[in-house]
Order: C-alpha cells, then sequence, then structure tokens
C-alpha cells in the first residue's frame, strides 16, 4: 500500500491519485494529513505539498486539485523527456511536473468547460484542445507519466512488489444504420431511386433493386461476417444500436421492425448491446428514458453502456443526465475528426462532475481511433489509416492499456470510400493479437 501525505485531502485529489495509481498502475493508497502517521509508515510513501516535510519522495503541488469551480488557468506545456507535461515543478520535486493537477486537468476535461468555439454538431473540437495544440492529442500521456513515475517509485523503494496491468483490446461497432435498402420502407426506397438516377447513380440504383428483389445481400448486413471475427480471433466486441426516431441525423429504420429486432435480439446473443442515444439526446433527458427502455424491452435486459452519436457530448448535462438513468459506462469519449487521445489517457476513468467537485459512478472508456475519422475527415488512404491504427495501438501497448476502437457495420459492406476495409480490420485485429504473444 503506498501512503500518501498531503496537507488537505481533496475531492480532487482523491479522484486523480484513484486513477493515477489504483487504476493505472494497480497500486493501492492511503490518504493521510498527520505527519506522525505518515512518517511510521514502513512502505512506499510520498507527499505532495507545497514544501517537502524532509527527504522524501515528494511531489510539488499545483493550486489545481486545492480550488474549486473552473477558472482560467495558465498552461505551458514543455518536454519531459520523450514525452511532454505541464504544471512545472521546482528541482526540490522528485518529478519535475505536477503530474496530478496536469492529468485532473485532463481527465475532468477542465478545457471544455472553458469558453471555446464549437464545431457545426456542437462539439468540442480537437483542434480547441491543448493536446492537438501541443502535440500529443496521439499520446495517452497521462499513461505515460504514470508509469514514468512507476520507475522513480520502483527505484525509490526496491523491496515493493508492484503489479503490471494487461494489454486490452476492444473492438466497439456503431449500428447508426442496420440495412442499407431492406426495411426502409416503399416511401424510402422510391425516394433512393428517384435520388439515384436524378444523380445518374446507376450502380447504386442496381445495387437497391437487387436487394430489394432479394438476388443480393444488403451491403451494410456485415453482422455474421463481424461475429465470425469476435469467435476467429476471440476479441472483446460491443455494439451500439441507434434506435430513435427519423430524423435529420438520425436514419435507422424503425425500431417496431420485427427484422430490426430479431437483428438487436441475435446480436445481444453473442455480445454486450449497449445504447447510440440520438443526436437530439445531447440535452434532452425525456428522449433519451425513452430510447433506453425501447432497447431494454427489446433485449429483456437492463442497458448499462452508451455512446453517443455523432459523439455530442455537452459537459456536465449529457453526462448528468446518464449517470440519472443509472447508465454505467460511456464510450464517447473521442474527437469525430481527429484521432487520438481525447482525455489523454487509455484507461477507463470516471466522469468527475465538476459543477457539484464529486466523482460520479459513470465509467467513461475512452477510444481511439474511428472508422469516418481516417477515411471521410482525414482522407487517408487504406494504407496510411491501417498504419494509424496500429501506431495508436503500440502507444497503448508501451503503458499497458485499453485500446478502442470505433467502427460501423456499414464501413465493412466493400462499397465507396471503405472499399476493402474487411482486409483492413483483419490486418488489424491480427496485428493487435500479436501484441501478446
Amino acid at each position: 500500500m503506498l501512503l500518501i501525505y498531503t496537507p488537505k485531502i481533496t475531492a480532487r485529489i482523491i479522484y486523480t491519485c484513484k486513477q493515477f495509481f489504483t487504476r493505472i498502475l494497480l497500486i493501492d493508497i492511503q490518504f493521510t494529513t498527520k505527519v506522525d502517521e505518515f512518517v511510521a509508515h514502513n512502505g512506499p510513501k510520498i507527499t505532495y505539498a507545497k514544501q517537502a516535510l524532509g527527504t522524501e519522495f515528494f511531489i510539488q503541488s499545483h493550486n489545481l486539485l486545492m480550488q474549486q469551480g473552473v477558472n482560467d488557468i495558465d498552461i505551458k506545456v514543455t518536454d519531459w523527456e520523450e514525452t511532454k507535461c505541464f504544471f512545472k515543478s521546482s528541482d526540490k520535486s522528485a518529478v519535475p511536473f505536477d503530474v496530478f493537477a496536469a492529468s485532473f486537468y485532463l481527465l475532468s476535461r477542465y478545457e471544455e468547460y472553458l469558453p471555446h468555439v464549437k464545431d457545426n454538431h456542437e462539439r468540442f473540437s480537437a483542434k480547441e484542445s491543448l493536446a492537438y495544440k501541443a502535440q500529443f492529442l496521439d499520446k495517452p500521456v497521462v499513461d505515460i507519466w504514470a508509469n514514468k513515475v512507476l520507475l522513480l517509485l520502483k527505484n525509490r523503494f526496491p523491496n515493493y512488489e508492484f503489479k503490471t496491468k494487461k494489454f486490452q483490446f476492444i473492438a466497439t461497432i456503431d449500428v447508426d444504420a442496420a440495412y442499407a435498402f431492406q426495411q426502409k420502407g416503399i416511401v424510402r426506397n422510391i425516394g433512393g431511386f428517384i435520388n439515384e438516377l436524378s444523380k445518374f447513380q446507376f450502380r447504386n440504383f442496381w445495387n437497391r433493386l437487387m436487394v430489394l428483389l432479394k438476388f443480393r445481400k444488403d451491403p451494410f448486413d456485415t453482422f455474421d461476417w463481424l461475429l465470425k471475427m469476435k469467435k476467429k480471433h476471440t476479441i472483446e466486441m460491443l455494439f451500439f444500436f441507434l434506435i430513435s426516431e427519423y430524423t435529420t441525423y438520425d436514419k435507422n429504420i424503425s425500431a417496431n421492425n420485427s427484422k430490426f429486432q430479431s437483428l438487436i435480439k441475435g446480436i445481444a446473443d453473442y455480445v454486450t448491446v449497449g445504447l447510440h442515444p440520438s443526436y437530439f439526446t445531447m440535452r434532452n433527458s425525456k428522449k433519451l428514458k425513452k430510447e433506453k427502455k425501447r432497447l431494454e424491452n427489446i433485449i429483456n435486459t437492463p442497458i448499462t453502456k452508451s455512446r453517443q452519436h455523432y459523439l455530442r457530448l455537452d459537459l456536465p448535462e449529457t453526462y448528468q443526465n446518464l449517470v440519472e438513468l443509472d447508465i454505467f459506462e460511456d464510450h464517447s469519449m473521442g474527437y469525430a475528426e481527429h484521432y487520438g487521445f481525447r482525455a489523454s489517457t487509455c484507461t477507463p476513468f470516471y466522469f468527475y462532475d465538476m459543477e457539484f467537485e464529486i466523482q460520479t459512478p459513470l465509467k467513461l472508456v475512452p477510444f481511439a481511433v474511428m472508422d469516418v475519422t481516417l477515411k471521410n475527415y482525414l482522407q487517408y488512404s487504406n494504407r496510411k489509416s491501417l498504419a494509424i491504427i496500429i501506431d495508436l495501438a503500440k502507444e497503448v501497448k508501451k503503458v499497458n492499456g485499453t485500446f478502442v476502437t470505433l467502427m460501423h457495420n456499414e464501413t465493412f459492406s466493400n462499397i465507396g470510400s471503405f472499399k476493402n476495409w474487411k482486409l483492413i480490420y483483419e490486418k488489424m485485429i491480427k496485428a493487435i493479437k500479436q501484441f501478446d504473444n
């Protein structure tokens, strides 16, 4: 057990140190404000304060974890050997930066509470983030910092047996549109035919016709193949289903459709199914509740996992609504327009509500990369996309974190910009699985 002395124990200190030590480094911790208790402790121990007590392992503190609310903070990012960090400490500190304050700033998404320019979907943009501006978005720096501190602790306390965390891979699939043509109804398909003819999209017109006449499988129906990949490579896989009413941004088929319901039930027999809350649930708790109940009625199981459609988050309201509805795990922590680590970590962490200064029960599972980001936003080639994914996985492997990918069922339809992505996906899985060999 690691004992941490600090003059004052705050909710921010507890939250950050538990994530830093317990979840990332698997080190049990306790806190004390009593100097005599700290001095008497024979195991590993550190002081987190403005001044050291003596010659102990000392990390000099920034004011951030003693404060409440959100303030404009002057941040200067500088190099720390092979990585970057901020909140510089004095030479008396065993660590040259206050890694706890810096970690809290990133994990709490402090910057998303500050004034910023939103994108056209009212989202916090990657380009607004400190990580993007300081060029460490593609690095899980919180985990890197934790492992650097771990090396220092091992040198200071060589007789203590530290545990080693294992690398994990989670493949997640968003189902925005279960089918390209099937089950869309007469009106939508007639509209599709007319649109394709007016734009001279004769190939799409022919594909739609062949599918509707049942001469060809719907191109978005890649579910059997995905489950085959899960079984073949023994990977953890999650599906998130969009089941809202039809809107400009929510275009899945009706949740009342019996074939769609059978699909969801069939998937739920093999993998965990979560909710893909629709575009307008970002601030609408009633709509969110309705969609959650709808999915629960289909699979007859409580829904505890979610990912926001279009990754639309408005902190803290979106997450507060999830907490109220007993969603215990959210997978929205990532950017649409750029790959990388939105919260600068590859370890699941809990949502810290800055409005009430408390850690909530909502676990956030950050993803590192999304298919649409690589092909549509950044317009990368298949080869470059695969290279980016594997490079990100290697970064996560270095710190034995959790590597999460976000794909869509239509990605594997072998049409449009995602041609040959079945091959890309399997190459990705094989490369990642080799990390364990």
